[in-house]
């Protein structure tokens, strides 16, 4: 893999969008000083800033009516509209005709949402694709010029048409998440943290598109696998246990069997009693207590990433389809991780309940 070269497009038209949930202030305020600044242009390409949720960034609250960032999929996208239909999904249409269509040759080459969360996971990219080369680059770029925290890559491996947030309009697409921070506050180190990367990630499309290659190699990707719930009580569907104290704030620390992972409101502890370690994330995430995840639990695997570059002045009519790209990612992917892949296709297939996996 690090000696195949890939000759990718030019990232020519970029979209940074925050506020798609309207208490996540980093993103909200990274995107209100571009706005003001009016910055639209950089060497090469061009960037669109968007605040994503108007109205719940002025109510400071998550969203108005439901969850804007679960609402590009195909299906919602795709769906009716009537006077009745929840703010949320009308917006998601409208930013698809701005940013896309999904999934189309009008849609942005890269966009990026910026989002915060409570829990204590510093910078983590998260897409759905773990052989997109520019999303990848971009995360190894990010790694080597941020090395004084850490940064990670979160794959949900879901396909294109069930991916179900903003970034998925994209092309090339992924979720900028920082923290912790409490939803409704904004702290200087956090915001100053996705400045940073936002300035880093728009470095790496001005170098790629001047034509620098990147060389291939290998990252850490976590996948996830499953999330879990809190204990609950059968009959008002109320929490009996908070996250544990020490499981609390150790986001991607690996979870092994017996680990401590409730500590009920009665004092019991309840352990974690899944036959492989994995890597928990989110670990106590204010906004999904209403979704029913306490923490979700990933597999790191590492990935081979080819080296590539933008394609020169009359390479274009040369190029693959995008079909024909995906195919061989495809092919690629499956011949350096057979093995690994053929283990996780294993795991996922095992559906414990919250009984099986605690005591």
């Amino acid at each position: 893999m690090e000696g195949r070269e890939v000759v990718l497009p030019t990232v020519s038209r970029v979209a940074l969008c925050g506020g798609t949930h309207g208490n996540e202030l980093s993103g909200v305020y990274l995107v209100r000083e571009r706005l003001k600044r009016k910055v639209e242009e950089e060497d090469h390409f061009s960037v669109v800033t968007v605040m994503s949720n108007p109205r719940a960034v002025q109510q400071c609250r998550r969203y108005t009516e439901t969850d804007l960032n679960r609402c590009f999929t195909h299906a919602t996208l795709s769906g009716p509209v009537t006077d009745k239909t929840p703010y949320e999904i009308v917006r998601s249409q409208e930013l698809n005709t701005l940013l896309g269509p999904k999934g189309s040759p009008e849609a942005m080459d890269l966009v990026c949402d910026l989002h915060n969360t409570t829990a204590n996971m510093g910078l983590c990219l998260i897409a759905y694709s773990d052989c997109d080369w520019i999303s990848l680059h971009i995360y190894r770029y990010l790694q080597r010029q941020m090395s004084d925290i850490p940064v990670r890559f979160i794959h949900f491996d879901l396909p294109l048409n069930e991916a179900y947030s903003l970034d998925s309009v994209g092309k090339h697409g992924f979720a900028i998440e920082i923290g912790p921070q409490a939803h409704g506050v904004v702290r200087s180190n956090i915001l100053s943290t996705m400045q940073e990367g936002v300035q880093h990630m728009l470095e790496w499309v001005h170098l790629f598109n001047s034509g620098t290659q990147f060389e291939g190699g290998k990252v850490d990707v976590y996948t996830m696998v499953k999330n879990v719930d809190y204990p609950r009580e059968f009959e008002t569907h109320g929490i009996t246990a908070a996250i544990h104290p020490q499981l609390q704030d150790r986001d991607f620390c690996l979870l092994r069997p017996n680990d401590p992972v409730f500590q009920t409101f009665s004092g019991e502890t309840l352990k974690y009693k899944g036959t492989e370690p994995l890597y928990p994330f989110f670990i106590n995430e204010c906004a999904y207590y209403e979704k029913g995840i306490a923490l979700s639990l990933a597999r790191q695997r590492s990935v081979g990433i080819p080296s590539i570059r933008s394609e020169r002045e009359g390479e274009q009519g040369k190029r693959k389809s995008s079909a024909e790209e995906m195919e061989e990612e495809e092919e690629i992917k499956g011949e350096m991780e057979e093995e690994g892949y053929q283990k996780l296709m294993e795991y996922g297939e095992e559906s414990d309940s919250l009984n099986g996996q605690y005591n």
